[in-house]
């Protein structure tokens, strides 16, 4: 099942969710970072990369949910698409919570909470990420119709299936 939103003849959805992923993660690094060393700036760093996180993660979900939309009813690709998608939901809530609950601190540092939902955040994006790969790697999600390994560049405007020059 090919991809209902594409750029340069590749899906935006996968193109986009790298960055919500790493920088959600980096916060979390970041915390980690700060529990080591007690340094100023890594609490700032990381409340900078869950907002950032968070708009990109925003941002990706619609192009995800579009797509998601276009997947036929009743198959295990729907189910996994759901639970995909739910479980980033959840991702996002968690770190946005995180978020608010540093940014009234001077110094964004984060209390146990904010470093609880942080750090269930990236477990959980770990679980929806592999869920993703599933769709895309298993399920065939997102992938051309006829696609194979001699498959024509997605910028000639040839179909999958159409045979380049040997």
């Amino acid at each position: 099942m090919e991809s209902r939103v594409k750029a340069a003849g590749h899906p935006v959805h996968p193109m986009l969710i790298v960055f919500p992923l790493g920088l959600l993660t980096t916060a979390v690094v970041f915390d980690i970072l700060y529990l080591i060393t007690d340094g100023a700036g890594f609490p700032v760093a990381a409340g900078y990369a869950i907002a950032a996180g968070l708009i990109g993660g925003l941002v990706a979900a619609l192009f995800g949910f579009i797509d998601w939309l276009a997947i036929p009813g009743g198959t295990r690709a729907k189910r996994i698409g759901a639970l995909h998608g739910l479980g980033n939901v959840v991702v996002v809530a968690l770190f946005a919570v995180s978020w608010l609950l540093r940014a009234g601190d001077e110094g964004w540092k984060p209390d146990l909470w904010a470093l609880v939902f942080g750090f269930v955040g990236v477990a959980l994006a770990a679980a929806t990420g592999w869920l993703g790969g599933e769709l895309v790697d298993r399920l065939g999600v997102g992938v051309d119709d006829g696609a194979h390994l001699d498959s024509p560049s997605s910028l000639s405007h040839r179909p999958a299936q159409a045979r380049g020059p040997r």
